[in-house]
């Protein structure tokens, strides 16, 4: 019997306000707490609500057969909170159902597992206190932002407890082999690793509702029979696919939540399949051989690497400037720093400096809420240095008042020169009087 491994992720960005020109220094404020609260109840209303509604109405109805696993990021959860609690109390109701499994991720969506272990700890960590303090879970499974995965990535979340990892299963590391295995990290093979059947889970997640696509209609006997086709000795189907697609990528009436419904019954009652979550998969079955991945892969875009974030200068500049600050950071103890920092780690703010042209281009495009990625970096920019200067006032109260000297000195200076400009300009005047 194959294992059907169907995992769900949330990670909803702050949006900034917008701040193309500003007093760097004098506005420290940067959310955009309008757009945010109707951004994320809009989609509470289309997605999360009725889906988490459908998937109460299963388990009711599914008893143990059902199970569902999520990946939900900290700063999400922190919006719920605050624009959608009712989002919050439907997750706990879905947590005591025992169906749903909470995996771990970064607390900030963030990319820092490419850059600090110390800082990617942390994150982690954020993220496992928020999980277990909200739905009383503590996460064995971890699924990286954006599910980016290489072997020493895998050894940090090894080291840090956790049994499994989901990643893509990307052409480029699989070669000839399939992602209806479990596999192992090729450095420590205590870590098992899950790869996504990112066909099949696309198939749902956003050709759903493409009426020009040669499938269209899938309903869930045709979803059912290719999974039937697939290669008999595969051992599990793994449909890892964002939350969104169900009511806010495909809307309501293109039939996508019936399509939901009428799939897992059928799986539930299947002898051939059974649902499964990434834990359960990790127990029951044997992993088959590593998985080599020297470089950092990705769930994005047709390269499935880090382009989508890191691709241009105005990203690794970005990145390097706000990754900078990881020293300063350790010795901040204020509230309101933090929540910045950790919003300003969220993977979105590089996604939208994104040039990638051809098909993926269109994509960035579409999912990019500023006029262009230049924007999108002065923005970003502007805000980040912003953080810097309140993080040096906090860290370092006395480079802070030398700093202050040293720019009053300057304008001391330039005064000066403004007066001694005027006084001779007054005496060429009265000169040009006598004469």
């Amino acid at each position: 019997m194959k294992s059907v491994c169907l995992l769900f992720q949330i990670h909803q960005p702050f949006r900034h306000r917008r701040y193309r020109f500003f007093d760097i220094g004098a506005d420290h404020y940067y959310y955009d707490d309008y757009t945010n609260d109707a951004v994320l109840t809009g989609i509470a209303a289309k997605s999360y609500l009725p889906a988490n509604q459908l998937l109460l109405k299963l388990a009711d109805k599914l008893g143990d057969k059902l199970k569902i696993s999520f990946s939900v990021s900290g700063v999400a959860l922190d919006q719920f909170e605050m624009y959608a609690p009712e989002v919050i109390e439907s997750f706990q109701q879905l947590a005591k159902t025992c169906c749903v499994e909470f995996i771990g991720e970064t607390y900030s969506h963030s990319l820092a597992s490419l850059k600090s272990n110390a800082i990617f700890r942390e994150q982690v960590q954020l993220h496992n206190n928020k999980i277990f303090s909200l739905f009383g879970q503590k996460p064995r499974v971890f699924r990286n932002t954006e599910m980016i995965y290489s072997d020493l990535i895998g050894v940090q979340v090894a080291e840090m407890g956790f049994d499994g990892m989901v990643t893509e299963g990307a052409k480029q590391v699989l070669g000839w082999k399939s992602p209806g295995f479990l596999y192992v990290n090729a450095i420590n093979p205590r870590l098992k690793v899950l790869m996504r059947n990112y066909k099949l889970s696309d198939d749902i997640a956003f050709r759903f509702s493409n009426k020009r696509w040669a499938e269209y209609p899938l309903t869930a006997d045709k979803y059912l029979k290719w999974l039937r086709n697939l290669p008999e000795q595969d051992e599990v189907v793994n449909l890892f696919l964002s939350y969104e697609a169900f009511g806010e990528r495909h809307a309501k009436e293109s039939g996508i939540f019936t399509f939901l419904e009428v799939f897992l019954e059928k799986i539930a009652q299947s002898t051939e399949f059974e649902l499964s979550t990434p834990s359960k998969v990790i127990k029951d079955l044997q992993p088959v051989s590593a998985v080599s991945v020297p470089h950092p892969i990705s769930w994005a875009d047709e390269e499935r690497d880090l382009t989508a974030w890191l691709g241009n200068e105005m990203q690794k500049e970005a990145y390097e400037k706000l990754y900078s600050l990881s020293d300063k950071i350790v010795e901040c103890t204020d509230n309101s720093l933090m929540k910045d920092w950790n919003c300003l780690q969220l993977s979105d703010h590089f996604f939208y400096m994104s040039t990638k042209v051809s098909t993926d281009g269109e994509v960035h495009k579409h999912f990019n809420p500023f006029g262009s990625p230049y924007e999108a970096f002065i923005n970003y920019m502007n805000v980040l240095s912003d953080f810097i200067l309140r993080l040096n006032r906090h860290t370092s109260p006395g480079n802070e008042t030398e700093e202050l000297k040293k720019r009053l000195a300057e304008k001391e200076l330039k005064i000066k020169e403004l007066e001694d400009n005027l006084l001779m300009l007054k005496k060429s005047q009265s000169n040009k009087t006598r004469k």
